[in-house]
């Protein structure tokens, strides 16, 4: 049986990936699924690899086959300067065969492979290749994680459209966070009126989930 991807992507960095992530592990799991994950490039990584240490730590707990493995075993690229992977590979090392190559190996240990993108959509990995590509590359189901502060709108239709132009199939959430006070009056009444089955990452993953 052929794994199923999906790659979660955000509309910016710091947004709530690696904490959707995290919940789709447990939520997955919670379904009877073998889930993996895979962190293709992870910058600003000086000693420890945060972003990946935490998911394979999640992960580890409900897939056996994660058991024995590293943080570097589920990334193919780390840099220290935390940046673009583009900028931060200062020595241009990244070969997409490298990610690819790591994909597949991790693909085989699990029913289903969750990848974390780094930063947003159009964030470049080589000088014509963003994280888009990567996803497209993947063939994989794209869950865009949006925020909730105050000028999300825009971000959020302009991710939507990119997805829409390179034909990748997707769903999005709204991660709760910032500015979640105010985010019913200054933000949802456009997304109710528009999308009026859009979800969040903290109600909603059940529902996601049973597409699967």
């Amino acid at each position: 049986m052929q794994v199923q991807s999906l790659f979660i992507t955000a509309t910016g960095t710091n947004i709530g990936k690696t904490h959707t992530t995290l919940e789709l592990i447990e939520a997955f799991a919670a379904k009877g699924l073998s889930v993996g994950v895979y962190k293709p490039i992870e910058t600003g990584v000086t000693s420890l690899a945060e972003d990946a240490s935490l998911l394979l730590k999640v992960c580890q707990k409900v897939n056996k086959n994660f058991k024995n493995l590293t943080p570097e075993d589920i990334t193919a690229y780390t840099f220290p300067l935390p940046a673009a992977p583009f900028c931060a590979d200062t020595e241009q090392v990244i070969k997409l065969e490298k990610i690819m190559e790591k994909y597949h190996e991790l693909s085989q240990l699990c029913d289903i492979l969750l990848v974390e993108g780094a930063g947003g959509l159009m964030v470049p990995v080589t000088k014509d290749f963003m994280m888009i590509d990567l996803a497209k590359k993947l063939n994989a189901k794209v869950l865009l994680v949006t925020p909730s502060r105050l000028g999300c709108i825009n971000d959020t239709l302009l991710s939507m459209e990119a997805l829409k132009s390179h034909s990748i199939e997707f769903d999005w959430c709204v991660n709760l966070y910032e500015d979640k006070e105010s985010f019913a009056e200054v933000t949802q009444p456009f997304y109710d009126a528009v999308f009026p089955e859009w979800w969040s990452a903290q109600k909603g993953l059940q529902r996601f989930i049973s597409t699967y």
